[in-house]
């Protein structure tokens, strides 16, 4: 398969953010920016990939500034890095005021998606390389976050197991 640069997936949404978006506060639900930032993530990854793509895990979303009601929201997403079947995705969210043009990054977060064939099992992705120093820097940080995630997601397997498909004190009874 044919390395790919990182700039080949580059993804961008923005919306505006209307009445239905917004909590009783007048702010975006965060819900509603997890979905803009799943999707676009997730064309990134099939744009890169070329195939079908599922998300994998989401890192940490932390809501850094509100998004106003009547502001919009541009989303930016593209792969940082690949292993044989799954892709990291970076994606950055930012807030733009539309009267008064003042723009914030309200949100960052990475995630993994893994490409599936036909028959919905993992298939390989092209690998990804870095050309600018920001792509560089999220590039080589990159296994380490891979290692991270998948020390959590044992802990997810084993939360899972210990609390199985019951409510916990149903067991107790």
């Amino acid at each position: 398969m044919e390395r790919k640069p990182c700039s080949n997936s580059l993804t961008v949404k923005t919306a505006h953010v209307l009445p239905p978006d917004a909590n009783t506060h007048g702010t975006l639900f965060g819900g509603r920016l997890m979905a803009h930032i799943d999707d676009v993530a997730a064309i990134a990854a099939a744009r890169h990939a070329r195939k079908t793509v599922v998300t994998a895990s989401t890192d940490s979303v932390d809501f850094l500034e509100p998004v106003k009601e009547g502001d919009s929201i541009c989303v930016e997403a593209f792969v940082t890095w690949t292993h044989h079947t799954s892709m990291e995705v970076f994606v950055k969210a930012v807030t733009e005021d539309l009267l008064t043009g003042d723009r914030k990054v309200c949100s960052t977060a990475f995630l993994t998606f893994v490409a599936i064939d036909d028959a919905g099992k993992p298939t390989q992705v092209p690998s990804v390389y870095p050309v600018s120093e920001i792509e560089k820097m999220l590039h080589e940080g990159a296994p380490i976050r891979a290692k991270h995630r998948n020390e959590r997601r044992k802990q997810s397997k084993k939360m899972a197991a210990t609390f199985g498909t019951d409510f916990p004190w149903d067991s107790e009874r």
